[in-house]
């Protein structure tokens, strides 16, 4: 009984009250043991995946991120060149770039005292492009709603 939680009856469970590796007299009552374990594993990893996947939107979730992530599209920069464009100083756009490796969307080089930053993840193209048709969509879509009115 200590595998069952309160409330919960896993699929195929017996009334007798067995535990793993103890049978009821029936596969049934082992299946469903193994298959409610394995469901929770399941739903475990797609917690996991989607905690994963807001992780790297978090990250996302900043303009400056978004322009810097964009200008290294174009290639590798120094931390001087994204200070520069971002227009913020040294400190800001080192944290923001902090939060952009950390979520794997860049990777560094250090050449002397200079720090090189450049796209790890060539997708962001297509995700950037997604965004803009969701903006052309929903602007389309005011323009709609004001032209009715």
């Amino acid at each position: 009984m200590g595998w069952r939680r309160p409330g919960v009856e896993p699929a195929g469970a017996g009334a007798c009250g067995a535990g793993p590796g103890e049978n009821c007299g029936s596969a049934l009552d082992v299946l469903g043991f193994y298959g409610y374990i394995a469901m929770n594993a399941m739903s475990l990893l797609s917690i996991r995946q989607y905690r994963a996947r807001a992780a790297i939107a978090k990250a996302l979730a900043h303009p400056s991120r978004l322009l810097m992530l964009d200008a290294l599209l174009d290639g590798e920069k120094c931390v001087c060149e994204l200070t520069e464009l971002v227009g913020a100083d040294q400190s800001t756009v080192s944290k923001h770039l902090s939060v952009l490796k950390h979520a794997g969307l860049v990777e560094d080089r250090k050449q002397g005292c200079m720090t090189y930053y450049r796209v790890k993840c060539r997708c962001l193209n297509g995700f950037f492009a997604c965004m803009e048709n969701v903006l052309q969509a929903n602007l389309r879509a005011q323009q709609e709603m004001v032209a009715r009115r």
